[in-house]
């Protein structure tokens, strides 16, 4: 029989984890409490960072219908819960792994696929959404420039072979 304050844990992270885009799990031995702060603070726009037992988050993941994280609840846990864009918080996690080694990124959830610790990488080596999207829409305004230039091209050729054929004639014209 499980416990009230057991049950009602892993409820909220059951609904922590439906209620995000993606999460994250890290490892955060050696990791100190101003560093762990320092940590939350940079995730505060983008994620929820929160230590975790190992046992109620595989209850709660089983429960959320996710899959893949019972092979490395393992050791001191911690996820980010991710809520803004995954992409921001990949590279905050990334950023504080570099300064400090003691954080290990493990594994992660993503819209509800499993993600190992390298495609957590190659998400945080990804631009910013803004910046994918100006180039999505550089690249539209250029077929649509294409587009129009073919469309006046045959128009455009046509005149220059009329002006041509006037040209011509007026000159032979004014030869005879």
């Amino acid at each position: 029989m499980a416990r009230p304050d057991k049950a009602a844990a892993v409820a909220e992270l059951t609904e922590r984890f439906r209620g995000s885009n993606a999460a994250v799990l890290t490892e955060y031995r050696g990791l100190t409490v101003a560093q762990l702060k320092t940590l939350r603070k940079a995730l505060s726009g983008n994620a929820n960072y929160a230590v975790v037992k190992n046992t109620l988050t595989a209850i709660a993941a089983k429960e959320a219908g996710l899959e893949g994280l019972d092979d490395v609840l393992e050791g001191p846990s911690a996820i980010a819960f991710v809520t803004g864009d995954p992409v921001e918080a990949a590279k905050g996690l990334r950023d504080f792994a570099k300064a400090n080694p003691a954080l290990v990124i493990k594994a992660g959830v993503v819209d509800g696929r499993p993600v190992t610790a390298a495609d957590i990488t190659k998400l945080a080596d990804l631009e910013s959404r803004e910046v994918l999207l100006a180039k999505a829409a550089g690249v539209m305004k250029a077929k649509l420039y294409q587009a129009a230039y073919l469309f006046t091209a045959p128009a455009s050729q046509a005149v220059r072979t009329v002006e041509a054929l006037r040209v011509k004639r007026e000159e032979s014209d004014a030869a005879a």
